[in-house]
């Protein structure tokens, strides 16, 4: 029997791109994607000729189509920064937070 494949539901990428497309278009670009349900791009910095970008996406998602479309407009990933895949939700990240917020003693 086939294993259904389950789909990464965060990416956090580190991005270099060129100043086009601009951060309120690659967001939307990046949002327009099958299987993207939110986008949040954030400057890091930025030089004469590109910028490096932070980006945030939730959905169904699937990395090396948002690679692909990422080197289509001219970025490159540098890095991934936090990959959220499965069945956990928000809410235990939110709880496991807490949890070592007490022990820590705030």
């Amino acid at each position: 029997m086939a294993r259904k494949i389950r789909k990464i539901r965060r990416l956090v990428l580190d991005v270099l791109k060129p100043h086009s497309p601009t951060l309120p278009e690659f967001a939307t670009k990046l949002s327009s994607m099958s299987g993207v349900d939110g986008v949040n791009v954030t400057l890091i910095e930025i030089d004469k000729d590109t910028e490096t970008i932070k980006i945030t996406i939730d959905g169904q998602l699937d990395y090396g189509t948002i690679r692909a479309a990422i080197e289509e407009w001219g970025g490159v990933v540098h890095s991934i920064d936090e990959v959220i895949a499965g069945n956990l939700t928000s809410g235990t990240l939110e709880r496991q937070r807490r949890v070592r917020t007490r022990e820590g003693g705030d």
